[in-house]
Formats: structure tokens, sequence, C-alpha cells
């Protein structure tokens, strides 16, 4: 196989877009980068720590050089609109907690899905797995909506709030492992009654699973397939594979027996709730790839080797280990075919049986699936437990864990039920299932092509090759 750098990893066969060489946007986007050391962590800055004078030209570049380069966006017109009347009204307040809530209601790009259309988008936020500050970013970014993809979407996977996207351009926000724009990120005066879209880079992803598995492979003498081999040197391939397994993961979040808000975004739970429903949506998403080989999708297959290697090589060793939802999932994924015998390790070598670990994956989904289904009758701590059971059959969970003792050791005897989920939670190590002997080891192997990716696109070359 040849050998890819994490920057090589990241060339595209997709024409670059000239509108992040416009003279207006590199003025935004230099203003933005000298504002954001100004702002707090809320995005407020204070102004008698610093001198209005030094704000206003900044504030009035950004909304000089957005006003020029409304004219490109001709169908974000309105919003674009709303986002100067936004950083108007955060001057006048004297630049306290911006407010960009009118400017998010009026961006709704998932009513105008239509492949290669481009966006400007200019928030006071904090990207995911980025930046935790509310700072003002800029994005540039391309819809990829191809006709394949939109049949699929509109004939078998419903998704009306799913956006895939690429880079074109953005301010250091998104120089980071970013690879989502949402707007539950954006700051607001309150949140809006409902979210209607939501934006995944494809890009990113994709260069980003090129180089971590292209170095995995390597690193542990695992023989693949001549089309996965095809899969990790194709970037455009990859992108396509990420939006169809984006598309299929985001839909089954609202799909299926589901006991509990499958989101969780306004209760505490235990972190491997929060992994056993990223994993659960990954291999669905798996077993719908395998019924789309069955009828001969060209990009099935691809699918299912990306959700292997991303679970099995990425999520396990990135990120740290403090209730590591991801992290949990790519373990348990390993440990379930490592047990079922689709995977082995010997003479420190990795293989797998690539006609079995369908099966197994598929095997994995289903005891998943049982899950939810009886925790529909199930009172929530009896669900919490029922789901620490299933994964500590196959992970190991610390031996200074309270949890792993059983039910008897934990305080079930409280009445009031938040006390009880508050106590539950707490009972939780942030490390409840730490790696194993051999992702301790493969974690200082990737450990410098992972952060290597940090800010990696798919738009071409970026930097020296290593």
């Amino acid at each position: 196989m040849q050998n890819l750098s994490p920057r090589l990893a990241a060339a595209a066969d997709a024409p670059v877009s000239t509108l992040a060489g416009h003279p207006a946007w590199l003025r935004l986007k230099e203003a933005v980068e000298t504002l954001r050391p100004l702002q707090s962590k809320d995005g407020s800055i204070d102004l008698s720590a610093v001198q209005r004078h030094t704000v206003d030209p900044l504030v009035a570049t950004v909304r000089a050089a957005v006003e020029e380069l409304a004219p490109l966006f001709p169908h974000d017109a309105a919003y674009l609109a709303a986002v100067d009347a936004d950083l108007a009204k955060w001057a006048d307040t004297g630049y306290r907690e911006p407010d960009f809530l009118d400017s998010l209601l009026a961006f709704q790009p998932a009513d105008q899905r239509e492949d290669g259309l481009e966006h400007l988008v200019v928030f006071a936020m904090y990207t995911q797995n980025g930046n935790p500050n509310r700072n003002l970013e800029a994005v540039l970014l391309r819809v990829v909506w191809p006709d394949w993809l939109a049949e699929l979407e509109r004939t078998r996977f419903d998704n009306p709030m799913f956006v895939p996207i690429t880079f074109t351009d953005f301010t250091a926000g998104y120089d980071t492992n970013s690879a989502v724009l949402f707007p539950e990120t954006v700051a607001v005066r309150k949140a809006p009654e409902r979210f209607t879209w939501g934006g995944i880079f494809c890009d990113r992803e994709a260069a980003r699973f090129r180089a971590v598995t292209t170095s995995a492979v390597q690193q542990l003498g695992l023989e693949i397939p001549a089309d996965a081999e095809g899969l990790l040197q194709d970037q455009e391939r990859a992108q396509e594979t990420f939006v169809l397994w984006d598309l299929v993961h985001d839909r089954t979040h609202s799909h299926g027996d589901l006991p509990f808000d499958p989101f969780m975004i306004k209760q505490r739970s235990p972190f491997w709730m929060y992994g056993l429903e990223e994993l659960r949506c990954d291999l669905t998403t798996f077993k719908e790839a395998v019924k789309l080989e069955a009828e001969g999708n060209a990009h099935a297959r691809d699918v299912q080797y990306a959700i292997l290697f991303d679970r099995l090589f990425r999520f396990p060793v990135s990120g740290d280990r403090v209730r590591n939802y991801d992290g949990l999932g790519g373990q348990l994924l390993f440990a379930y075919l490592h047990k079922h015998d689709a995977l082995r390790w010997r003479d420190n070598r990795l293989s797998i049986d690539w006609d079995r670990a369908p099966q197994v994956t598929n095997a994995l989904c289903a005891e998943i699936e049982t899950l939810y289904r009886d925790g529909i009758d199930r009172p929530k701590p009896a669900h919490w437990i029922a789901a620490y059971q299933l994964v500590s059959r196959y992970l190991t969970p610390h031996p200074a864990s309270t949890w792993a003792k059983g039910p008897d050791a934990l305080p079930l005897d409280l009445i009031d039920g938040k006390a009880l989920n508050k106590a539950l939670c707490d009972a939780v190590l942030p490390d409840e299932f730490p790696l194993s002997m051999f992702y301790e080891a493969l974690s200082k192997k990737l450990n410098g092509v992972i952060a290597a990716t940090a800010g990696i696109t798919g738009a071409g070359i970026q930097g020296a090759a290593a």
C-alpha cells in the first residue's frame, strides 16, 4: 500500500472555489482573527480592558466585507442582511454577549440542498470538538448533494434536516477537529423552538479517515481487500462514502425502538448510554449498507469499510479518557468482533475475517436493538444497569468501579428520582472502561497522525508532505 502522509491524504479531486481568495473574504478573516483574543469565553468584549476604538473598526470591517460578498450568495440575501443587523446590535450593546438568533433563524440551508451551492456563514459560536469559546467565526462552504444521494434521501432514508458540506475556507475555530456546523452552537438570547438543519463536513471526515486508517493498517500489518485500499487512495470516493454514512446515521437518532430521548440533550446519563446511542446509529448504517450492497449500490461496501476502520482505529484512541463515549463504542465493536472470532490479533498482526465481520457486526447491532426495545418497559435506572451489563460483557471495567460490583453496590435505595439518577451518574468513574493493552499500544502509534489531522480538509494538499 502507498504510504500516505496525513497532509497528502487530504488531496481531493474536486475543483477549489475561488472565493477563498476574494479580497473581501481575506479582510473578513483578518478582522475576525484580530477580534478573537479580545473576546471572552461567552463572546463578549470587556470595554473596560479593551479600547472601543480598537473594536469598532474591526466589526465595521466584518460588516463591510459581508456586504461586499453578499451579491455572490443571492440565495442567502435575507440571512446575510440579518448577520449585518446582528453585528450592529452587538456593537450597540457595547459588545455584551452576542446574540445571533435572528440571523440563525434566517439561515435555512436544508431548504436549498443543491450540489455545489456555496454559503458564507458568519456567527458568534463555539465549534464542537474545536474551540469551546463563542468567538465570532466565518466559514465558506459548499453543499454536497449529488443526484444519487438525493434519490436515496427521497425514497429510502428521509432526512430533511441533513446538509452534507465541504470546506472552502474558515477562521481559526475550524482549524481544529471540528467537522460539524450545528445551529446549537450559535450564541443566541434564547434557543429556537426547534432546529431545522445540521451540517457535516464530509471532506474533513474523509481526509481524517484516510490518514488515520492508512497509518493503522500499516502499523498493524492488516491485509485489506483491494477495494478498501482503493477507498483509502481516493478523497472524492471517501467523501461520497461519508455523506451516505452520515445520512443514515443522522436519521437513525429518531428511528427505531427508542426508550428515551435519543440525543439525550436535556438529561444527564452515564456516558455509556451516549456511546451505545452513537454506536447504534453507526451499526444501523452498517446493516443498511449490507442491504444496499446486495442491491448493487456502488457506495455500500465502502460505507462498511469506513465504519469498521474509523470505529476500530480512530475512535478509541482520539480525545481524552474522561467520559469518552465515542471511544467506548469503538472499543466495544473491537471486543465484540474479537470475542466472536471475526477479528484476530496474533503474531503482532491484525487480521479480519472479511466474510464473517458483517454478520458479527450486525449481531452486535441486534443486541443493542434488543436492549432498546426492552428498555421501553424499564425505569431509567434499570435501563442504565442493563446497558452497563451489556457493555461489561465485552469490556473490562476499571478495577475500582462501583458499577462493576453490581446493583447491590449502587445507591438504589434513594426514593427521589432525580437524586437517584444523580447519585448513579456520580458513581461513574471518568474512565469507567479503560483502554485495553491493545489500544494502549495502538494509541502510542497513532497519536502523531491523529494530532496532525486537526484542521485537515479535502480541498487540496495542505503544507509540505510529511
